[in-house]
């Protein structure tokens, strides 16, 4: 069954429903024709840690139209209409990398940390929405822009992944430290997006015992 997407304008005042394919089409020629795009389309982005604080980065199709080949972020994903922020999340975590996953608050997840097996559930929080997101994408008929309306997570999660949907050909991980040496070496070989996020939300790309430190009364 063929996604349906809410399209908004870039003030964030829903224009209407549509198809997924159709809202592409769309968008692409606009910005064919004119160099911009002025609709959009709610998503989420997820950068995915081990209780070790090492990055999963997905390394998507040569066979994607966008961004083929490329490292990117562990999980995207467009918000279908009618659905929530918190259960795309978990539909994502489920449909790309066959994991089950929740999302909490910050105090939730802070708690949650310190008491859930994450090996057995993945757990997330956000960390930042952006009205206007815009992402590059890069494909054989040329690269484009497209503004989205972005929710960003952050997550932990031990246990096995299973590539579901054919959305990425393979999965690495890194620390940190290596993510952002290999991107400084190599910028070709990474989505904007990914070298985005990683600027922008490294103090969350912590171990696990970093991040209950504040609950148990000792700051760093």
């Amino acid at each position: 069954m063929e996604e349906l997407l809410e399209v908004y304008d870039l003030q964030g005042n829903i224009i209407k429903t549509q198809k997924r394919d159709e809202f592409y089409d769309e968008i692409k020629k606009e910005f064919k024709e004119t160099g911009k795009i002025i609709k959009q389309v709610k998503s989420i982005r997820m950068l995915l840690l081990n209780s070790k604080g090492h990055i999963y980065i997905q390394k998507r199709s040569y066979y994607k139209n966008e961004n083929p080949g490329l490292y990117d972020k562990t999980i995207g994903g467009h918000v279908v209409a009618g659905h929530t922020l918190g259960l795309t999340v978990v539909k994502e975590c489920h449909e790309e990398l066959g994991f089950p996953a929740v999302v909490l608050t910050d105090d939730e997840f802070r708690l949650a940390v310190q008491s859930t097996d994450v090996s057995i559930i993945g757990l997330f929080k956000k960390v930042d929405s952006i009205q206007n997101f815009i992402s590059v994408r890069k494909s054989k008929d040329g690269d484009f822009k497209q503004p989205y309306i972005t929710t960003f997570y952050i997550g932990y999660y031990d246990g096995s992944i299973r590539f579901k949907d054919g959305e990425s050909i393979g999965i690495e991980v890194f620390t940190s430290k290596q993510l952002k040496e290999r991107i400084q070496e190599e910028p070709e070989k990474f989505t904007e997006d990914l070298k985005f996020m990683i600027k922008e939300y490294k103090k969350y790309l912590i171990p696990i015992e970093k991040e209950v430190k504040p609950v148990l009364g000792y700051e760093e």
